[in-house]
């Protein structure tokens, strides 16, 4: 079993090391102990192997593994994600251990993306934007930069239908849509220099929407303000807490910038405090945000005053209709290309890409046609 799992090594040398690395800071395991248990003539050899100087002997790689805790396998598997990879999740209540097991599954996901396209030789690069804000920013801060932001990838008047795409075409970062466990809306996933959000596709339009200019947020800011791996943790620590406010208001900027609001208001007139719930039933679906959101942009913008705002907001579920939604497809068409095309090169066989992406053998084929994806496989 240990020769099989050493081919995975030999695809991926540098995969190897990246996880020896970050395998070893975190058991707290220094490189001269490591050396010594792997029977390294000395900690340079570790050093030498760790930076890609030297390779590593199958022997010394069943002794690494054993002494990290880990398997042969688990190190050089490039179709899951080892300790690179780093998850803040948006949820509620979610069973931790069910948690702890969809996050091995969504990194299964990431990391065999960014293996196939690695063979592919296409270049992954997440462009990331630096944002002019820290923790000290003010709110008002953090919805002007969504608001630039927007205005700079040119997302035009209503920003959440041009948000997944530009992401994936432009910035390189992937959006998969997910049957996500009870209690997660979402996540964002950082590994090396591949982005990831992932959204709960059972969630209604303007939740995911929110969700995806969200996580956006973190990972524009994962170096100066990283994010809490359960979002929940932050209710009691004022400085994530502040955060995830900031990713609040961010949010609201970038998918409801102040030109778009002018204009519904242009259009349609300023209603009075009793025609409000009305006016925000018609144009917080166009925007395709909550009418809680939509609610509070106004007050932000001074068209209400937030006093009218709280008398408002309880009527706003009785004005709301009721809008049939479409479930948005498994995964993205980005992704699915990847796998289409490991299975098309004999990569990846049609069982384990089912088994990778949890759907049934059979329903693959359908699954890549909902993404007007052409994949030459049989059954």
């Amino acid at each position: 079993m240990v020769l099989q799992e050493i081919e995975y090594f030999k695809m991926d040398s540098s995969l190897l090391r990246t996880r020896l690395r970050a395998l070893r800071d975190k058991r707290g395991i220094s490189q001269e102990a490591l050396a010594a248990q792997m029977k390294l003539v000395n900690r340079q050899a570790l050093t030498d192997i760790e930076s890609g100087d030297r390779k590593i002997a199958p022997a010394e790689l069943a002794a690494a593994a054993e002494a990290l805790g880990t398997t042969v396998f688990a190190l050089t598997d490039p179709l899951q994600l080892g300790e690179e990879g780093r998850f803040s999740w948006r949820q509620a209540g979610a069973n931790l251990q069910e948690l702890d097991s969809f996050e091995f599954r969504a990194g299964q996901w990431i990391a065999a993306f960014r293996h196939f396209n690695k063979l592919q030789g296409v270049a992954i690069n997440s462009a990331v934007h630096r944002l002019g804000i820290d923790i000290t920013s003010s709110y008002e801060d953090a919805t002007a930069q969504g608001e630039a932001l927007a205005a700079k990838l040119e997302l035009g008047e209503i920003p959440a239908e041009k948000l997944p795409s530009v992401l994936e075409e432009q910035l390189s970062t992937l959006v998969l849509y997910v049957d996500a466990i009870e209690g997660v809306s979402g996540a964002a996933c950082r590994i090396e220099v591949l982005n990831t959000i992932l959204v709960n596709r059972r969630e209604i339009l303007a939740r995911r929407n929110y969700d995806i200019a969200h996580e956006f947020f973190h990972l524009l800011t994962w170096e100066t303000m990283p994010p809490q791996r359960l979002d929940e943790a932050a209710i009691a620590d004022k400085k994530y807490k502040r955060i995830e406010t900031l990713a609040e208001n961010f949010a609201s900027g970038l998918l409801m910038p102040t030109e778009s609001i002018q204009k519904l208001v242009a259009a349609n007139g300023l209603p009075t405090e009793n025609e409000l719930p009305k006016w925000i039933s018609l144009a917080a679906p166009h925007m395709q945000v909550s009418h809680s959101a939509m609610l509070w942009r106004l007050v932000n913008l001074g068209y209400v005053t937030q006093s009218a705002a709280t008398r408002v907001r309880p009527l706003l579920a009785l004005h709301a209709s009721i809008e049939k939604q479409q479930t948005p497809a498994l995964f993205s068409k980005r992704y699915l290309q990847s796998i289409a095309w490991a299975i098309d090169e004999g990569e990846i066989s049609v069982r384990r890409a089912g088994t990778l992406l949890n759907v049934p053998m059979e329903n693959l084929p359908e699954l890549f046609r909902q993404h007007q994806i052409y994949c030459a496989f049989e059954l």
